[in-house]
C-alpha cells in the first residue's frame, strides 16, 4: 500500500488531492465544494476570531459530510517596537499625503491570532478530521491536545531539517513547501531565504529523510505538475493559486483580474505587508520599498498601518498597496468552478497511480 493510497483512504479522498487554505481569499465555500468533488478543503483560521471560526466549521459541515481540514499559524506575537513602527509609518507618509490620509489615525496591533487554548476549545468538540499548521507547530501541550481528539496532524517544511523536526515532533504528514509557492513562507527554524529551494528539489530530499507521507506544495496546478509531484515521491499535493480564480473564492475583483494574466507572472517574496516574507504579485510598494525592507514591523504587526492605504488605493479601483498573494503558478490561472479544477486534479493524480487509485472513494 503506498503513502499516497494510505493517505486518501484514511480520508475517503478520491485522491490526495489538498486545497491549501488561503487566509483573506477563501471561506468554507471553496473548502466545502472541494471535498465534494473528492478533495480535501481547508478553512484557514488565522485571520478568524473563535466564533468566527466555529461558524465556518460550522457552515462547510452543512454542505458536506466528507473530511475537512483546518489551518492554524503557530507565530507567537512579538512585543511592539515603538521605534521600529514610527520608521515604517515615516517610510508610508508620502503614501498617506499622497490620498490625503492622516498617518496618526492608522490603527495598529495583531491582524492574524497563532493557534491558542481559547481556539482549542473551540475546535476540540468540532473535532475536524485534519489540522495542519504553518510556521512550526504549537507549544507540546497543545499539541498534544490536538493528537488526543483524533485529528490526522500536517504541518510545513521549507528545509530538510524543519521536516525532520516536525517528524520528531509527531507530525503525521510533512507539507514540503517550495519556493514556488503563494503567501507566506512556513519556514521557522530559520528565515535565511537562500536556504529554501523551489519544490521538485525539496520534495525528493524530504522523501529521503522521513519516514511519514510528504506532501508537495508550490507551483502545483496542472496535470504536468501533479505527475512530476508523484514521480519524486510525494504522496499527495497541495494546490493553491490554481483556487483563486474559482468563483467559490472570496478573492477581490482588482486580485482576481491580474490572474491569469502577464502581470502574475511576476511574483516576488515579500514582507511589506505582513512582516513575515510571502509570495506575492509585484505592485507599486514591493516595487518602491521593496520587496524586503528591514523597517517594516514584525509579524503580524506590519499590516495595520497599510490599511488605509489599502482601502484607500482599491476605492479607486488600484492594487499598489494590496497583498496580492500569489504562486508562480498564479500567471497560468483560469476561471473555472472549484469542482470541476477539483475533479481535474483527481484524475491526474490517479490517472498514475496504479490499481488502488480509486479505492479510497
Amino acid at each position: 500500500m503506498t503513502r499516497a493510497f494510505e493517505l486518501a483512504a484514511r480520508l475517503g479522498l478520491a485522491a490526495p488531492v489538498i486545497q491549501a487554505p488561503m487566509a483573506g481569499v477563501q471561506g468554507h465555500a471553496l473548502a466545502a465544494t472541494v471535498c465534494e468533488a473528492g478533495g480535501l478543503g481547508f478553512i484557514p483560521a488565522a485571520m478568524l476570531s473563535p466564533e468566527g471560526l466555529r461558524a465556518e466549521i460550522e457552515a462547510l459541515r452543512a454542505r458536506s459530510s466528507r473530511a475537512f481540514g483546518v489551518n492554524f499559524f503557530c507565530h507567537r506575537n512579538p512585543e511592539p517596537d515603538a521605534a521600529r513602527e514610527q520608521r515604517w509609518r515615516q517610510r508610508l507618509a508620502p503614501y498617506y499625503r499622497e490620498y490625503g490620509l492622516d498617518p496618526d489615525q492608522a490603527p495598529s496591533g495583531a491582524m492574524r491570532a497563532p493557534f491558542s487554548d481559547a481556539l482549542a476549545e473551540i475546535v476540540e468538540p468540532l473535532r475536524p478530521p485534519v489540522v495542519s499548521f504553518h510556521f512550526g507547530l504549537p507549544e507540546a501541550a497543545l499539541l498534544a491536545r490536538v493528537k488526543r481528539w483524533g485529528s490526522l496532524v500536517m504541518a510545513s517544511a521549507t528545509t530538510v531539517d524543519e521536516a525532520r523536526w516536525l517528524e520528531g515532533r509527531g507530525v503525521d504528514v510533512v507539507i514540503a513547501q517550495g519556493l514556488e509557492a503563494g503567501g507566506h513562507r512556513g519556514h521557522f527554524l530559520d528565515a535565511d531565504l537562500t536556504r529554501q529551494s523551489g519544490v521538485f528539489s525539496l520534495l525528493p530530499l524530504v522523501v529521503r529523510a522521513v519516514s511519514v507521507p510528504v506532501v508537495a506544495a508550490g507551483g502545483i496546478g496542472d496535470a504536468a505538475t501533479i505527475a512530476a509531484a508523484r514521480a519524486l515521491g510525494a504522496a499527495g499535493v497541495q494546490i493553491g493559486s490554481a483556487y483563486l480564480k474559482t468563483p467559490e473564492a472570496t478573492t477581490s475583483p482588482l486580485h482576481r483580474a491580474l490572474l491569469g494574466t502577464e502581470a502574475a507572472s511576476h511574483t516576488a517574496i515579500t514582507n511589506l505587508f505582513s512582516g513575515r516574507p510571502a509570495r506575492a504579485i509585484v505592485n507599486r510598494l514591493m516595487r518602491e520599498c521593496g520587496p524586503l525592507c528591514d523597517e517594516v514591523p514584525a509579524f503580524p504587526l506590519a499590516p495595520a498601518a497599510l490599511a488605509p492605504l489599502r482601502e484607500a488605493a482599491q476605492a479607486r479601483g488600484c492594487s499598489d498597496f494590496s497583498s496580492l498573494w500569489a504562486g508562480q503558478y498564479a500567471a497560468t490561472c483560469r476561471e473555472a468552478p472549484a469542482a470541476q479544477l477539483t475533479r481535474e486534479f483527481v484524475a491526474a493524480w490517479n490517472d498514475g497511480a496504479g490499481p488502488h487509485a480509486k479505492e479510497g472513494t
